[in-house]
Protein backbone atom coordinates (compact mmCIF):
# COMPACT_ATOMS: atom_id res chain seq x y z
CA UNK A 1 0.00 0.00 0.00
CA UNK A 2 1.52 3.21 -0.83
CA UNK A 3 1.90 6.10 1.85
CA UNK A 4 -0.69 8.66 2.13
CA UNK A 5 -4.04 9.41 -0.14
CA UNK A 6 -5.69 10.68 -3.38
CA UNK A 7 -8.67 12.73 -3.02
CA UNK A 8 -11.06 12.80 -5.51
CA UNK A 9 -14.14 15.31 -6.15
CA UNK A 10 -17.56 13.57 -6.98
CA UNK A 11 -19.44 16.45 -8.53
CA UNK A 12 -18.10 17.77 -12.06
CA UNK A 13 -14.87 15.31 -11.61
CA UNK A 14 -15.81 11.93 -10.60
CA UNK A 15 -19.48 12.19 -11.67
CA UNK A 16 -21.78 14.38 -14.49
CA UNK A 17 -22.89 17.66 -12.62
CA UNK A 18 -24.97 19.82 -14.50
CA UNK A 19 -25.26 22.59 -11.73
CA UNK A 20 -28.37 21.89 -10.85
CA UNK A 21 -29.09 20.53 -7.52
CA UNK A 22 -32.75 18.33 -7.26
CA UNK A 23 -31.58 16.42 -4.32
CA UNK A 24 -28.16 15.60 -2.80
CA UNK A 25 -28.66 12.12 -2.51
CA UNK A 26 -28.70 11.79 -6.14
CA UNK A 27 -25.23 11.15 -8.32
CA UNK A 28 -24.66 11.77 -11.44
CA UNK A 29 -23.64 9.45 -14.23
CA UNK A 30 -19.86 7.86 -13.70
CA UNK A 31 -16.97 9.90 -16.09
CA UNK A 32 -15.51 7.29 -17.41
CA UNK A 33 -11.78 8.76 -17.50
CA UNK A 34 -11.88 9.56 -14.09
CA UNK A 35 -13.83 6.20 -13.16
CA UNK A 36 -10.64 4.34 -14.79
CA UNK A 37 -8.01 6.64 -13.29
CA UNK A 38 -9.58 6.18 -9.63
CA UNK A 39 -9.80 2.09 -10.46
CA UNK A 40 -5.62 2.26 -11.89
CA UNK A 41 -4.71 4.05 -8.47
CA UNK A 42 -6.84 1.94 -6.40
CA UNK A 43 -5.10 -0.88 -8.22
CA UNK A 44 -1.56 0.22 -7.66
CA UNK A 45 -2.23 0.12 -3.98
CA UNK A 46 -3.16 3.53 -3.12
CA UNK A 47 -6.09 4.60 -1.04
CA UNK A 48 -8.67 7.01 -2.74
CA UNK A 49 -11.44 8.58 -0.39
CA UNK A 50 -14.06 10.96 -2.39
CA UNK A 51 -13.58 14.92 -0.83
CA UNK A 52 -16.94 16.31 -1.47
CA UNK A 53 -18.72 19.21 0.52
CA UNK A 54 -21.57 17.03 0.19
CA UNK A 55 -21.02 15.74 3.71
CA UNK A 56 -19.80 18.89 5.74
CA UNK A 57 -20.27 18.93 9.06
CA UNK A 58 -23.54 21.43 8.16
CA UNK A 59 -26.00 19.13 6.51
CA UNK A 60 -27.80 17.38 8.80
CA UNK A 61 -28.41 14.29 6.06
CA UNK A 62 -24.80 14.06 6.05
CA UNK A 63 -25.13 10.41 6.80
CA UNK A 64 -27.42 9.26 4.26
CA UNK A 65 -25.87 11.72 1.85
CA UNK A 66 -22.58 9.45 2.97
CA UNK A 67 -24.44 6.15 2.11
CA UNK A 68 -25.65 6.65 -1.44
CA UNK A 69 -22.01 7.88 -2.54
CA UNK A 70 -20.41 5.00 -1.38
CA UNK A 71 -23.10 2.72 -2.90
CA UNK A 72 -22.51 4.85 -6.17
CA UNK A 73 -18.87 3.97 -5.77
CA UNK A 74 -19.42 0.48 -5.28
CA UNK A 75 -21.55 -0.02 -8.28
CA UNK A 76 -19.27 2.37 -10.22
CA UNK A 77 -15.87 1.91 -9.49
CA UNK A 78 -16.24 -1.72 -7.98
CA UNK A 79 -15.58 -0.90 -4.15
CA UNK A 80 -16.81 1.26 -1.42
CA UNK A 81 -14.25 4.51 -0.97
CA UNK A 82 -14.10 6.61 2.18
CA UNK A 83 -16.12 9.85 1.85
CA UNK A 84 -15.24 13.44 3.51
CA UNK A 85 -15.12 16.90 3.28
CA UNK A 86 -11.82 17.05 5.08
CA UNK A 87 -8.20 17.47 3.48
CA UNK A 88 -5.19 16.62 5.99
CA UNK A 89 -1.25 16.07 6.05
CA UNK A 90 -1.66 12.74 4.55
CA UNK A 91 -3.42 13.80 1.69
CA UNK A 92 -1.14 13.74 -1.81
CA UNK A 93 -3.20 15.10 -4.56
CA UNK A 94 -6.39 16.48 -5.26
CA UNK A 95 -7.93 16.04 -8.42
CA UNK A 96 -11.13 18.74 -8.42
CA UNK A 97 -12.59 20.42 -11.42
CA UNK A 98 -12.95 23.86 -9.34
CA UNK A 99 -9.37 23.88 -8.28
CA UNK A 100 -6.39 25.87 -9.72
CA UNK A 101 -2.66 24.15 -8.92
CA UNK A 102 -0.53 26.88 -7.22
CA UNK A 103 3.37 26.24 -7.21
CA UNK A 104 4.34 25.30 -3.37
CA UNK A 105 5.68 28.42 -1.32
CA UNK A 106 5.21 30.92 -4.71
CA UNK A 107 1.77 31.36 -5.15
CA UNK A 108 2.95 31.10 -9.07
CA UNK A 109 -0.15 29.45 -11.07
CA UNK A 110 0.62 26.58 -12.74
CA UNK A 111 -2.82 25.40 -14.35
CA UNK A 112 -4.84 27.66 -16.39
CA UNK A 113 -7.35 29.73 -14.61
CA UNK A 114 -10.88 29.70 -14.98
CA UNK A 115 -12.52 32.80 -16.71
Amino acid sequence: MNKGWIGVDLDGTLAYYTGIWTTDLEVGAPIPLMVKRVQHWLASGFEVRILTARVNSKNPRREAVTKVIQDWCETNIGQTLEVTAEKDYDMIILWDDRAVRVETNTGKILSKERD
